[in-house]
């Protein structure tokens, strides 16, 4: 049987395992998929050696950096951004190959860009964390110069959320929360940029999925903006995920 899991810490939910257990469900398919909660990252070749029936897993917080010295190759995207999301398990008989990939630009790419106008040639990313890396690797893949609002030390292309201001806003129609804020049970929370000056022509895209309509997303749309949160993002990347590790397994 196929086994499948989730490395990370901690687990208090899981979106992954909720999916791919009902997936299994509905369609029949003997596999099992398990939650993998370690406090360390030097337990992780356990992981691999202990469940020899594994050939595929999710990486999340804190170890998509942190796993990629375990590794034995990247993909081009993976290696670019500096993040793993997803591990393929190959065994054969010479051993074990681990390959890691970031789908994280798979599904944000397929969730934004049916959503894309002409217009949309200049990004505003708040938040300079861990997950704002894949979305500067496709943002840069489809023409669209961005900037990063930041709390941290400054860096290239970053500026400060007090300097946010009307010409910032309306030069850059696309505006993409890649904050926890306004996550629950913090639903009341939101980033601090000057929504007066959001049009119909702004496009806002929050990663986060719960609520389905976060107050960063409302206070968009009540301008007139499209918007889009981060359930489909999530949705694709976990599809893309089960064909890569399904590639050297087929059913």
């Amino acid at each position: 049987m196929k086994r499948y899991g989730l490395l990370g810490y901690p687990l208090t939910h899981s979106f992954s395992k909720r999916y791919f257990t009902e997936k299994f469900e509905i369609e029949k398919i003997e596999s099992t998929y398990q939650n993998f909660e370690i406090d360390s990252i030097d337990k992780f070749p356990e992981v691999i050696k202990n469940n020899p029936e594994i050939i595929g897993l999710n990486v999340t917080i804190p170890y998509k950096e942190q796993v990629i010295p375990f590794l034995d190759e990247l993909n081009d995207s993976a290696r670019e951004i500096g993040a793993v999301n997803t591990i393929q398990v190959t065994r054969t008989e010479s051993g074990v190959h681990l390959k890691g990939f970031n789908t994280d630009t798979y599904g944000f790419e397929t969730s934004l860009k049916p959503l894309l106008k002409e217009h949309h040639k200049k990004a505003l990313i708040l938040g300079t964390g861990g997950a704002s890396k894949a979305l500067k690797y496709v943002l840069s893949k489809l023409g669209i110069e961005y900037i990063s609002a930041s709390i941290e030390e400054l860096k290239e292309h970053e500026i400060r959320y007090q300097d946010i201001n009307e010409k910032i806003i309306t030069e850059r129609l696309l505006i993409i929360n890649a904050t926890p804020l306004g996550t629950y049970p913090k639903v009341d929370t939101f980033a601090n940029i000057p929504y007066e000056f959001i049009t119909d022509k702004h496009l806002l895209f929050d990663l986060v999925y719960n609520p389905e309509v976060t107050q960063f997303l409302a206070k968009g749309e009540a301008n007139g903006a499209a918007i889009k949160n981060g359930y489909e993002m999530l949705l694709q990347q976990a599809v893309k995920a089960y064909e890569i590790w399904n590639e050297n397994y087929p059913s």
